[in-house]
């Protein structure tokens, strides 16, 4: 099956965080592929990723970087695919922040959507909701995989006021 997400990382060292995207994907039955490419150190093939990111069928890009981030944003410079940033706490990193900020402070007309720190899943989601958005079936594995989330809680609720 061609992949439609694309999940790439500026390091293989921001794979255990990244893989986590893969691993909701993977439920939810969405075809994907992984990519390791450095906006810095491999400029021409970030933007060769990019620019023909849509002849492949690839409909949203999931961006993971740490320290100064800049990978979501220069392939957003490239594309008009939706991208989704995940800041990542590198060992480089300040505490994350400059993860976070790099990847938040798009200028205007180039935007990322950017999740929490090491939040690869919660940009596995929306890349799902942002396929789901034309896809009936997989709209309706969403709205199960929520409503067990809401589940979840209800009975761990109960259990606790159980406990009182």
């Amino acid at each position: 099956m061609k992949p439609i997400v694309s999940i790439i990382m500026g390091s293989v060292s921001d794979f255990p965080i990244m893989e986590e995207a893969g691993k909701f994907l993977e439920e939810m039955g969405v075809s994907f592929e992984y990519n390791a490419l450095s906006a810095h150190r491999t400029p021409e093939l970030v933007m060769d990723f990019a620019t023909k990111a849509k002849d492949r069928g690839i409909k949203v890009i999931i961006a993971g970087a740490g320290g100064a981030a800049h990978l979501p944003g220069v392939i957003a410079a490239y594309t008009s695919i939706p991208v989704i940033g995940v800041p990542v706490k590198s060992s480089n990193s300040m505490d994350g922040w400059d993860s976070v900020l790099s990847i938040l402070q798009m200028p205007a007309g180039i935007p990322v959507a950017t999740v929490a720190l090491n939040g690869a899943r919660n940009a596995a989601i929306l890349s799902t909701q942002i396929v789901a958005s034309s896809d009936e079936n997989l709209y309706a594995k969403l709205t199960t995989f929520k409503e067990s989330m809401k589940k979840k809680v209800i009975e761990a609720n109960e259990k606790l006021q159980g406990k009182s």
